[in-house]
């Protein structure tokens, strides 16, 4: 045997493999990216560790799994079976879903501001009151709001996060907002209609983060002011979705009859 035909014959093996080898790294690749938030929830590693370890890596196998598939099927498609061909657009479907999702987050981080506490009124927050024990637990820092600093960043990165104003009497108004709160799924933790003060959580679905809301009801002339913080029990960075939590909540409240912005 010639070293052209031994060298014919290692790269029609290597072909006829390449799809199985591309499966391979987009497998490897899904289960990091599983890990990472099934061990942040059994309490295996901290959350750091699926963020900045298994998720890196997770994208550079779901990378390794696009270009072996996408060579396969450049250079290699005739000499592979229909099967081969099939494996290979799934891995190079698989590797480019879980090589998105890293990037997808770290796009996200790089655009929005490194706080994690956000509120309609940054110069006096809705206070946490019932959930305060929860949020000690999480972390010394997590129940005082920070203050100006963050102030800044939130009015920089969201000017548009603002009180609400409803045509309602606070009786009313702390009602609608309540029902309102229950739509969005949120878990409620306290309703104190004398005080004005609903206090509620919502938790991620990938991940399971809690992050915590309190809605402040108060008089404002004829009818009702309405203030709403959300804050992450744990990150130094929320990914945007406390503001996006607030926002989709007067929105939907804005939407019932009575409500004006």
């Amino acid at each position: 045997m010639t070293i052209v035909t031994v060298y014919l014959e290692a790269r029609r093996s290597l072909v006829r493999h390449a799809p199985l080898l591309a499966l391979a790294l987009a497998m490897i690749a899904v289960a990091l990216l599983t890990l990472g938030p099934i061990g942040w929830r059994a309490g295996w590693w901290h959350y750091r560790v699926a963020f900045l370890s298994l998720m890196p890596w997770a994208a550079c196998f779901g990378i390794a799994a696009l270009i072996v598939s996408a060579l396969t099927l450049l250079l290699g498609r005739l000499q592979i079976e229909r099967r081969g061909i099939a494996v290979a657009v799934l891995a190079f479907a698989v590797g480019g879903l879980i090589a998105y999702v890293p990037w997808h987050y770290d796009r996200i981080r790089r655009t929005v501001p490194r706080i994690h506490d956000i509120t309609t009124d940054p110069d006096n927050p809705p206070a946490f009151v019932a959930v305060v024990p929860l949020r000690e637990a999480a972390g010394p820092d997590r129940v005082a709001y920070e203050g100006a600093k963050i102030a800044k960043l939130q009015q920089q990165a969201y000017p548009d996060i603002v009180p609400m104003t409803l045509a309602l009497p606070p009786s009313k108004a702390f009602a609608r907002a309540l029902d309102t709160a229950k739509q969005m799924g949120w878990t409620i933790d306290a309703a104190d209609d004398a005080a004005g003060r609903i206090e509620a959580s919502d938790r991620s679905r990938w991940f399971g983060f809690i992050d915590d809301i309190v809605i402040r009801i108060t008089g404002s002339g004829s009818g009702s002011r309405i203030d709403v913080r959300s804050a992450s029990r744990v990150g130094g960075s929320d990914f945007g979705v406390n503001a996006a939590r607030i926002e989709t909540y007067l929105s939907a409240l804005r939407a019932t009859p009575g409500g004006t912005g």
